[in-house]
């Protein structure tokens, strides 16, 4: 197994030597954590809609995406609610209701879509 792992160890370390940007970028990469800026509160699934609880503000149009269990996708937010009310913008720690463009679950977590 020696024989065969020394190759293919020495093409590493030359690929490391050659390309130090493209490693330490790919390192930063594995090491950034997705930090959450929202979860889900409540889903109402028989009309597709979610409550969620912002912990930073958005806006309609921003791009996010929704990670669970069983599910990950992104979508636009193309309106949300408040009280019933269309509002522009949520602030931390507004709660809103959206539309879902697939299946949620409670305590699914929001991202920005990068």
């Amino acid at each position: 197994a020696v024989f065969y792992l020394t190759p293919v160890r020495n093409l590493l370390l030359f690929f490391c030597y050659n390309n130090k940007k493209v490693v330490i970028d790919l390192f930063k990469n594995m090491a950034k954590k997705e930090k959450p800026i929202g979860e889900i509160t409540h889903v109402f699934a028989k009309i597709g809609v979610a409550v969620i609880k912002f912990s930073q503000p958005v806006s309609v149009g921003d791009e996010i995406r929704i990670k669970g269990h069983s599910e990950d996708f992104s979508q636009v937010i193309e309106s949300m609610q408040i009280e019933h009310e269309q509002v522009k913008k949520a602030k931390k720690g507004q709660e809103v209701g959206m539309k879902m463009d697939g299946k949620v679950h409670e305590g699914d977590k929001i991202y920005f879509e990068e």
